[in-house]
């Protein structure tokens, strides 16, 4: 499949902004069962300065600097990107979860593929007592790492309801435990969180879903903005793949990969700083279109 993303994002300020120094995760990346056709990014104001670097985790992030004054700020985002993935089923066999466990801890590859990059705490997934209580309850001792991580995505699905005014990104993860409330960014990191906790790798992946979906099929929660779902390690056969806790579906074709990192901290699609307004409003707009 090949898709068509435009990602808009606008910041109005109160008042004159005199400088703003942004970090831009907007290129898809380049992996298995992906392939960045094309990308363009176009800023107004124009910066007086723009670098690209690729950072630890494998995403190209590009630096700009703007000197103009502005009261506006307009990020405009296109890409084309090829998916083809091939997924197991739900119900595949997979190595059983203590053995991937212990050999995450043996892993001597400090590469960002290696699972031991992602078996412990980060900035916005700590380690909590409650929250791997509540996802070992999807890991009883012998189960596969597949049927595992499965019923722990179904779990979220079910138990959570996806509310965008109940959380903000710096809501502590605790209390989105607790108030069994939030968005896509809050059940990766639920995930995420309780599969650490029992020593398992899982990382955090920041992407677009399809908008308009296939005929007969349901429209899909977190089309309409960036979506968020996590990553596991399953061995060395079936490598890492993706759950989408917001759906309770695997990743296949309908996701489109911006970038992967421990969680949202790692991935943020723009920030950054500012020196003027004390008050911004944000909007985003993202449209992911098949090409015919």
């Amino acid at each position: 499949m090949i898709y068509d993303i435009r990602h808009v994002t606008t910041y109005n300020y109160e008042s004159q902004v005199s400088f703003a120094r942004c970090s831009l995760r907007l290129e898809p990346i380049n992996s298995a069962g992906q392939q960045l056709v094309s990308h363009s990014v176009d800023i107004k104001p124009a910066p007086a300065s723009r670098t690209m670097r690729t950072d630890f985790f494998g995403t190209r992030t590009e630096t700009v600097l703007i000197e103009n004054p502005h009261r506006v700020l307009r990020i405009d985002s296109r890409s084309r990107v090829y998916v083809e993935r091939s997924t197991p089923g739900r119900g595949d066999d997979s190595p059983p979860w203590q053995t991937l466990r212990d050999a995450s801890f043996d892993s001597s590859d400090l590469s960002a593929a290696s699972p031991i990059g992602y078996v412990f705490a980060s900035p916005l997934v700590p380690i909590l007592d409650d929250v791997t209580a509540y996802a070992a309850i999807s890991f009883p001792d012998g189960r596969g790492i597949l049927a595992g991580a499965v019923d722990l995505m179904h779990r979220i699905r079910t138990e959570f309801k996806y509310d965008p005014k109940a959380t903000v990104i710096s809501t502590p993860l605790q209390e989105v435990l607790e108030k069994r409330h939030g968005v896509c960014q809050d059940f990766a990191h639920i995930m995420i969180a309780g599969m650490r906790g029992l020593g398992l790798p899982a990382a955090y992946v920041s992407g677009y879903l399809r908008t308009i979906p296939p005929p007969g099929k349901v429209r899909l929660q977190g089309a309409d903005a960036t979506h968020a779902w996590a990553s596991v390690w399953c061995g060395k056969r079936l490598g890492w793949i993706g759950f989408d806790p917001t759906n309770d579906i695997l990743v296949e074709n309908d996701h489109i990969i911006l970038a992967v990192g421990r969680d949202f901290s790692d991935v943020s699609p723009v920030d950054g700083v500012i020196v003027g307004s004390r008050k911004q409003k944000l909007a985003v707009a993202v449209d992911v279109l098949l090409v015919e």
